[in-house]
């Protein structure tokens, strides 16, 4: 969790973020960064993510734990 964190907080372009942050809290949230987070979900964990899946999280954590629960799928 802590380089997913880390990955985050730079597409975020924030110098840190927490598990419960709220996405649509950081001003650099936008579709760019959906994308970025889709590469993301691909390169560090194999797992295909539309811009919708990653849309319906709210916070940093629910955004890991569809990823995690994807790839355990």
């Amino acid at each position: 969790m802590d380089e997913f964190l880390s990955e985050m907080a730079e597409i975020l372009e924030e110098d840190s973020v927490t598990p419960n942050d709220a996405l649509d809290d950081f001003e650099s949230w936008d579709s760019l960064a959906v994308l970025s987070v889709a590469a993301l979900a691909d390169a560090q964990f194999g797992v295909n993510m539309t811009a919708q899946e990653i849309n319906e999280c709210g916070t940093i954590e629910q955004l890991y734990q569809r990823i995690i629960a994807k790839r355990a799928a």
